[in-house]
């Protein structure tokens, strides 16, 4: 009863649903995890954005798909995972940005990808209220959205239980061992499972599972902060993204920020540091909350009166170009990679999950052919995300 045809390490968010879609291919599949139930390491501190307007195929390809997924829950398993399609946008204050947008916008729309450059009078119907001084315009995508991260993925666990999808939590992987090119042994703290392959997702700590194979992977861990106000009525609509790197004195250790709010009417919203804190110590800082929220104001003066509820930190596992690691490994064919997803795992999980079990079976596309070169282990990370 310990022997599996696959077994993943860590029940996140590409865990998870790694394992929902193998099990309800028939693939017998166990995820094992330290923690004491699903998505409890950074799952739980996703800001709940799930947007395909990226920068590459790979990662546009994977969302599209993971829409698919989120947007029709309901209909399809009848859970309501507090899914809005309320859109993403990306306002643009200096005409360097608008230029990079636009450009961008080239790339998304070769890929069927619905998004538009909007003029600040059109912008300001969608988003009233936001600050018109030196506005040149936004892209928007109206099929992005948003959900709850906690909804989600305990919907995406229980119907994986039922397709047959075993887990076993609070046990900590202490080795792997291969002995074969059809059998990999997994020793934990308590047990021992033996599978023909393994699938890494262990977030924070996919460098320790690559390691204990002797190979290292190059992902990571830093932190960032969110937060989350109390409810309101809807005042505005899409996920907003501010690019700009602050120039204030008060607030310069901030790089771009975001907010938006979900299908509660609660707004919750992001900052990005511009010195990264690495590690995976998830104390909350004093300094988060006074940079974050003179910037929103100031872009947008509306918040100004809202209640913060809480705040907390969380870590994105970073690869050095800010794109995931997903794939087989030359050295070891049978230890399967979904790791480094830089704070994206959320929104790529449930279309990773297919790609994962398309991995396994041996059923590849020439599109997921395509996407995997993107997610390639072995290149040499000298690209870089744009709008990360």
């Amino acid at each position: 009863m310990k022997n599996y045809d696959v077994i993943i390490i860590g029940a996140g968010s590409v865990g998870v649903p790694a394992a929902l879609s193998l099990a309800e291919n028939k693939v017998k599949v166990l995820v094992i995890d330290a923690l004491a139930s699903p998505g409890q390491g950074q799952n739980k501190k996703a800001i709940g954005g799930i947007r395909a307007t990226h920068s590459d195929k790979g990662k546009i390809l994977t969302s599209q798909r993971s829409i698919e997924i989120f947007s029709t829950w309901k209909e399809t398993h009848g859970d309501d995972i507090g899914w809005i399609q309320n859109g993403y946008s990306f306002p643009a204050y200096t005409d360097e940005d608008a230029k990079k947008l636009k450009d961008l916008m080239k790339i998304q729309k070769s890929f069927n990808l619905d998004i538009d450059w909007l003029t600040p009078k059109e912008y300001l119907k969608i988003v009233p209220g936001i600050n018109k001084e030196n506005l040149k315009g936004a892209t928007y995508s109206p099929k992005d959205g948003s959900a709850s991260p906690l909804l989600a993925i305990n919907a995406f666990y229980f119907k994986s239980l039922e397709y047959g999808a075993e887990y076993k939590f609070k046990e900590k992987v202490k080795a792997i061992t291969i002995s074969s090119d059809t059998e990999i042994k997994i020793k934990t703290d308590k047990d021992e499972y033996t599978a023909e392959k393994v699938i890494n997702a262990a977030g924070n700590y996919a460098r320790q599972m690559g390691q204990m194979i002797g190979l290292d992977f190059p992902v990571v861990p830093d932190s960032h902060e969110g937060a989350i106000t109390e409810p309101v009525q809807r005042f505005f609509g899409p996920m907003i993204v501010d690019l700009r790197p602050s120039q204030d004195p008060a607030t310069e250790d901030s790089a771009n920020f975001y907010f938006y709010q979900n299908n509660e009417g609660q707004v919750i919203f992001c900052l990005t540091p511009k010195h990264l804190m690495k590690g995976t110590d998830s104390e909350a800082t004093s300094v988060f909350l006074p940079q974050v929220a003179k910037r929103m104001v100031a872009l947008f003066p509306k918040l100004a009166n809202l209640k913060v509820r809480r705040t907390w930190r969380g870590q994105y596992p970073m690869t050095p170009d800010g794109f995931p690691i997903v794939g087989e490994t030359k050295e070891f064919p049978n230890f399967i990679n979904a790791i480094g997803m830089c704070g994206q795992g959320y929104m790529l999980g449930p279309g990773l999950g297919e790609l994962l079990t398309r991995i396994v079976t041996c059923e590849l596309t020439q599109d997921d052919i395509d996407v995997l070169k993107h997610f390639n282990l072995y290149r040499d990370f000298s690209g870089i995300e744009q709008f990360k």
